[in-house]
């Protein structure tokens, strides 16, 4: 047997156990934990953004959740609520709490950072047509915040999607679940097919968030995002003329 045959197994493709039922649940976890984060890093990040104050503490806050070690923080949060968490739960909401730890920081950068950023001409203009400062926010900071947004949200999906393997480690179903048991019987194969689906999951959200930032975001704040991340730094030189 070799990889591919592994993963062309009609047997590996039905069932509960099979592919679409596990990648429904790696999905399922993805969705959840994104959902979560979204709900706590974007409110956040737009009242950072707004007001301009705690950005060095949540970036630092940001800093050190990425630092966190995944599987470590997974077992430590088990041992603690495994005593007063009946039923799934106890092995549901560790796996939760993880992704969400892990999917927080790109988005509430994206999202505050976005806002800082927004066109200052635009923001002026708004101003002097008379929009306070939430319909400015509104208005124009949010829109112009979009790209770094969704740039943020594309970023903790790929993490998340990826690192949603651990949940085989406490038991439960989903993508990782070939890794963990292809590992414990030596089937490599099928350790390897389970890593494959994983990457090629990732590989699909990125075309779609790509897709996604075509529709969604305006030709021309597309443009201006792209100019800002390719612009290169650039030093003039030369004499300062002397006034008439």
């Amino acid at each position: 047997m070799s990889v591919i045959d592994w993963l062309t197994d009609p047997a590996n493709w039905s069932g509960p156990d099979g592919i679409p039922s596990q990648m429904g649940y790696h999905l399922l976890y993805t969705g959840i934990a994104l959902v979560i984060a979204a709900a706590i890093a974007v409110p956040l990040g737009v009242l950072v953004g707004y007001t301009g104050k705690g950005e060095r503490l949540v970036a630092g806050s940001a800093n050190a959740l990425r630092a966190l070690p995944t599987l470590g923080l997974l077992i430590l949060l088990f041992l603690l609520i495994s005593p007063v968490v009946p039923g799934q739960l106890v092995y549901v909401i560790p796996t939760i709490v993880v992704l969400v730890l892990l999917a927080v920081p790109p988005i509430l950068t994206g999202t505050y950072t976005g806002i800082q950023s927004a066109d200052p001409d635009a923001v002026g203009a708004a101003r002097g047509m008379g929009y306070t400062k939430l319909q400015i926010l509104w208005h124009v900071q949010l829109p112009c915040a979009l790209p770094l947004l969704l740039s943020g949200i594309r970023s903790s999906t790929l993490q998340v999607v990826s690192t949603a393997t651990v949940a085989a480690y406490l038991g439960l179903q989903g993508l990782g679940r070939y890794i963990i048991d292809g590992r414990a019987q030596a089937d490599f194969f099928q350790m390897a097919g389970g890593a494959i689906l994983v990457a090629a999951l990732a590989f699909a959200l990125e075309i779609a968030f790509t897709l996604l930032g075509t529709l969604i975001v305006s030709p021309g704040l597309r443009r201006t995002s792209r100019r800002r991340r390719t612009a290169a730094p650039t030093t003039v030189t030369g004499a300062i003329p002397r006034p008439a």
